[in-house]
C-alpha cells in the first residue's frame, strides 16, 4: 500500500522539508482552482437562472407585422396614408385568421403598444402604453397591490415605472405631450408584480390599459402593434408557425413569427460561451502555477543528485526514483486542489451572490460540479509538470551523482 511505501514516505520528507517552497508551490494551484470553479460556478448559476425566468416564455410566439421591406408595392405612392399605417398593424382579419389556426393548439390575444410622453405632476417622462383586452389582462398580468382596470379612465403600471415615479394607487398620469395636443388623464387603480426580462411583454416600465381606452388615445381600432401566442405543447410550437406561415404569408411576407424558445436558446449559449471564455482567461492562472511546480521540482532534483546517487548505488530501481519525483508532485497537487475546492465553495458562493443576486441554484449539479473538474486539473497539472523533472533525476548516472558537491 502507499501508505507502506518507503518512497512515498521520502517523497513526504522532502515536502516537510522545503516546507514554505512547497506551500508557496501549491498557492498557485489553490488560485487556480479558486479562480476556474467560481468563474464556472457564477457562468452555470447564470444560465439557470436565465434559463428559469425565459422558459417560462418558451411556449410562446410573437406575430408583428413585417416590416422587411416591400411596403411601397402596397401602400403606393404618398406614402404616410391609411394604407402605409395598415402596412405597420395587424388586421382584425389577420387576427381572426390566427385565433382560429391557435384555436386547438393554446391562445392568442392581441396587443396596442405606443411609446408617448407621460407626467405626473410636476414629473415628466415616456413610457410604454399598452392596451389590452379586459379579460386577457386577467389572465396574464398579477397585480400586486389594487385591482385591475374596469373603466376607460383607470389604468395599471409597472413596478419599476410606479417606483421611479413614486406612483401609488389614485395617482393621476397625464399622457401625451401638452405641446402638441391634447392629453388624456388616468388613473392608477393597481401596481403589477415585477414581470422582469420578457420577450413578450414588457410591462415594468409600462401603463397598461383596456383596449377602448387606447383607442380612445390612440385611435386605430381593429389594428394591433403585436399578437402573442401561448402554445399548451412546446412540440406544437414548429406547427403553429408554419400554419400562420402558410395562411398570412403565403402570397407575400405580411407577418413575422418570432419563436420565444429560440432566443432562451441564443441567450443560454451567449452566456455559456462567454463563461467558457473568462474560464480560459482564469486558466492562465494555472499555467503560472505549473511554471512554480516545475521550477520547484527541477530545484527539488539539483539539491538531491547526491541523495539520488547513494539510493541508486544501494539497489533503488530508476522506477522508485521516478515515482518519488512524480510523488512530490503528486502531493503539492492534491493539497493545493483540496484546499482550493474549499475555498472555492466559500468564494464562489459570494462570487455568485454578488455577480448573479441569487444562490438558488448553486449546489444544483450543473454548478457545483465545477469544484471537482477544477480539482481534477490541478492536480493533473501539477502531476504532468513533475514529470520531467522525475524523468531527469531517475536516469541521472549513480557515478556522477555520487561525485556532486
Amino acid at each position: 500500500m502507499i501508505g507502506n511505501d518507503i518512497i512515498f514516505a521520502l517523497s513526504v520528507r522532502s515536502v516537510r522539508l522545503h516546507f514554505l517552497r512547497s506551500v508557496l508551490a501549491a498557492l498557485g494551484i489553490v488560485i487556480g482552482v479558486v479562480a476556474i470553479a467560481s468563474i464556472g460556478m457564477m457562468g452555470a448559476n447564470m444560465t439557470l437562472s436565465v434559463t428559469e425566468e425565459l422558459s417560462d416564455m418558451a411556449n410562446k410566439l410573437t406575430v408583428t407585422p413585417y416590416t422587411g421591406g416591400g411596403g411601397g408595392m402596397m401602400g403606393g405612392p404618398g406614402g404616410g396614408g391609411g394604407s402605409s399605417d395598415d402596412d405597420d398593424a395587424i388586421t382584425e382579419k389577420e387576427f381572426k385568421t390566427i385565433q382560429r389556426i391557435v384555436a386547438k393548439y393554446g391562445t392568442a390575444y392581441t396587443i396596442m403598444s405606443e411609446s408617448d410622453q407621460i407626467e405626473v405632476g410636476s414629473e415628466e417622462g415616456r413610457a410604454t402604453i399598452y392596451g389590452l383586452d379586459a379579460e386577457i389582462m386577467r389572465e396574464i398580468l398579477t397585480v400586486e397591490t389594487g385591482e385591475y382596470p374596469k373603466s376607460t379612465t383607470s389604468v395599471v403600471v409597472g413596478p419599476t415605472l410606479a417606483e421611479r415615479l413614486d406612483l401609488k394607487i389614485g395617482s393621476k398620469i397625464d399622457i401625451g405631450d401638452p405641446d402638441e395636443g391634447s392629453t388624456t388623464t388616468v388613473r392608477v387603480v393597481g401596481i403589477l408584480e415585477e414581470r422582469g426580462m420578457s420577450m413578450d411583454l414588457s410591462t415594468d416600465m409600462a401603463i397598461i390599459g383596456t383596449q377602448k381606452l387606447f383607442v380612445g388615445i390612440y385611435g386605430g381600432e381593429g389594428e394591433y402593434d403585436q399578437v402573442n401566442i401561448v402554445v399548451n405543447d412546446l412540440n406544437d410550437i414548429d406547427a403553429v408557425t408554419e400554419a400562420i406561415e402558410d395562411e398570412l404569408n403565403r402570397k407575400e411576407d405580411t407577418v413575422t413569427i418570432q419563436d420565444s424558445s429560440r432566443m432562451t436558446e441564443s441567450i443560454t449559449s451567449t452566456v455559456s460561451t462567454m463563461t467558457t471564455f473568462v474560464m480560459a482567461i482564469a486558466g492562465i492562472s494555472l499555467l503560472v502555477a505549473a511554471v512554480s511546480i516545475f521550477n520547484v521540482m527541477m530545484m527539488s532534483v539539483n539539491e538531491r543528485i547526491r541523495e539520488i546517487g547513494i539510493l541508486r548505488s544501494i539497489g533503488t530501481q530508476r522506477t522508485e526514483i521516478l515515482r518519488m519525483f512524480i510523488y512530490e508532485a503528486g502531493i503539492l497537487g492534491i493539497v493545493g486542489a483540496v484546499i482550493g475546492a474549499v475555498a472555492s465553495i466559500v468564494i464562489g458562493y459570494i462570487v455568485v451572490l454578488g455577480m448573479v443576486g441569487t444562490t438558488e441554484y448553486f449546489f444544483a449539479p450543473g454548478s457545483i460540479g465545477y469544484v471537482p473538474i477544477a480539482m481534477a486539473i490541478g492536480a493533473a497539472i501539477c502531476i504532468v509538470t513533475g514529470v520531467y523533472p522525475a524523468w531527469r533525476a531517475s536516469n541521472l548516472d549513480p557515478i556522477e551523482a555520487l561525485r556532486a558537491e
